[in-house]
């Protein structure tokens, strides 16, 4: 009789603690429990904290209410212009009602996966490659907003689409490479063509003075014998003034005559 009330003891012992696990629900302050009563929908979801369900009436769905980081796997893209590329991407998004989420969608984490990626292919297969690389924040903007707009039926607000990583064809990255390096030469050119027009301009204002001045020729006579006698192994080559040699030329053809 002793060891038959232990059994029936603990067996009931059991079945109150599997009662109890059934009806004493915690839920964490980002989660929230959508409960279901003999199959409907209770109006507003339990949580956060202790609440009590109903053993084999209630149903509970958990929900969290954090930011939720959604990797898009690598897609296949043929840009605008026909070029083949290999583009990744990360979503965020929340739940912002959490009936939605259960009621409206069966597996919100899986459709959003597959609206992030058939809308990464569709949006990227819009645009040229030059701007898929230049112009990354206008085309996270436009994917967020649609991603945005496809998902809010289900509860789920995405924040933030990233496209990652562009990964394009070699030939093609040779040939931007070549692309960017000629770029860098018609600058250079560019740059050198000003820099030589700005001294020939300088060149014609001093032009200018010391015709105003004929000092100054002498000035410039001076102090290129200056920068040349700064090296001691340089050999100086001494210029004559033009007047100088007139003078001359004048004061040999003067003696010649008189001979």
């Amino acid at each position: 009789m002793v060891n038959t009330a232990l059994i029936v003891g603990a067996v009931v012992a059991v079945l109150l603690l599997i009662l109890l696990s059934a009806t004493v629900k915690i839920a964490r302050e980002y989660e929230r429990g959508v409960i279901f009563r003999l199959g409907r929908l209770l109006p507003e979801p339990k949580g956060p904290g202790l609440f009590l369900l109903i053993p084999f009436v209630d149903k509970m769905e958990k929900v969290e209410l954090r930011t939720v980081t959604l990797n898009v796997p690598p897609q296949e893209v043929i840009t605008k212009d026909n070029v083949p590329v290999r583009v990744n991407a990360v979503a965020y998004f929340r739940i912002v009602e959490p009936k939605a989420a259960i009621v409206q969608v069966e597996n919100y984490m899986n459709a959003t996966s597959q609206i992030a990626q058939t809308t990464l292919r569709s949006v990227l297969g819009q645009h040229v490659l030059d701007e898929l690389l230049s112009e990354r924040d206008k085309i996270n903007a436009i994917l967020q907003t649609i991603i945005d707009d496809a998902t809010s039926p289900w509860g789920i607000k995405v924040s933030v689409v990233e496209v990652k990583d562009v990964e394009i064809p070699s030939d093609m990255q040779r040939a931007m490479a070549r692309q960017a390096e000629a770029e860098r030469e018609r600058r250079a050119k560019v740059i050198s063509a000003e820099g030589e027009f700005q001294a020939s301009e300088r060149l014609k204002d001093a032009a200018a003075v010391m015709a105003q001045e004929p000092i100054t020729v002498q000035l410039r006579y001076l102090q290129t014998l200056l920068e040349i006698g700064s090296n001691n192994n340089s050999t100086i080559v001494f210029p004559i003034p033009i007047d100088l040699l007139t003078a001359l030329s004048k004061l040999a053809g003067g003696e010649g005559g008189k001979s």
